[in-house]
């Protein structure tokens, strides 16, 4: 049997942080990763626009690569465009949302925070999530402007400051009656990029919870589980723009396994 073909698609390169788990859940696949820079950041968008770029797009890309199984890893595009992809494509697609319901079963304050790009907290979407799931525990919905920009520049060696990145996650933290937040859901992507530097810079211990893994889970129940073979196919990434990623950035995109050429574009 031929090894899958995973497509993972996003508006940058936060993907890679999905792109990682789905990498060693499915050793055996082809995978195709798409950054759509030219159109970075989706949140700048209007959702009637994004959503007809997005399927637009969708189209070129399953003509190019002929995947399986396509894995939106964008939370602002999965909450948008998803059930507009199922229903013109005859793939499955694995979305990206907020994991509202497992934060919530783990939190033992009952005080969880949503930390996603502007675009995302006000979905109507990620609000159905909170009435369904939020198991009594108050949310609060924090919606970045710069955060997912911030991770881009980390990995073109652009590192932000601490105080940058401490007034984005600043709302996240949050105290009443005694209890504080102890829970947050990383709801953008790119966001787990900065994981470490988040932590670091957290004015209390918390968890964030990273979506990634459950992404993984998924697609290995679509597509099931590896195969063993004498050598996986190399994982091709492909810029939207065609351009060149800087020295920094391509030293980074090694780390997650790609080999880069003198241009990678669709």
């Amino acid at each position: 049997m031929p090894a899958p073909t995973i497509l993972v698609f996003d508006s940058g390169l936060g993907g890679l942080t999905v792109f990682r788990e789905i990498a060693a859940a499915r050793p055996d696949a082809r995978l195709v990763y798409v950054a759509d820079d030219v159109a970075f950041p989706y949140g700048a968008w209007q959702e009637g626009d994004l959503e007809q770029h997005a399927a637009d797009l969708m189209a070129q890309l399953i003509a190019a690569h002929r995947p399986d199984l396509v894995v939106i890893a964008c939370n602002t595009a999965s909450t948008l465009v998803l059930t507009e992809l199922r229903r013109r494509f005859a793939l499955p697609f694995v979305g990206t949302v907020p994991a509202i319901k497992p934060a919530c079963a783990m939190s033992g304050s009952k005080l969880v925070s949503v930390l996603g790009t502007e675009a995302t907290v006000k979905r109507e979407y990620t609000r159905a999530l909170i009435r369904d799931f939020a198991q009594g525990c108050a949310i609060t919905l924090v919606g970045s402007p710069h955060l997912a920009v911030y991770a881009e520049a980390e990995l073109r060696g652009e590192p932000a400051l601490d105080a940058a990145l401490a007034r984005e996650i600043a709302p996240c933290f949050v105290q009443s009656e005694g209890a504080r937040t102890d829970i947050i859901v990383l709801a953008c992507t790119h966001y787990p990029l900065l994981s470490a530097r988040l932590a670091g810079i957290a004015p209390w211990p918390v968890t964030f919870v990273d979506p990634a893994p459950a992404i993984a889970r998924r697609v290995v129940d679509l597509l099931g589980a590896a195969q063993a073979r004498e050598a996986a196919p190399k994982p091709e990434i492909h810029f939207t723009s065609g351009r060149n990623p800087s020295p920094a950035q391509s030293s980074a995109l090694a780390n997650f396994g790609f080999q880069l050429g003198p241009a990678d574009a669709l």
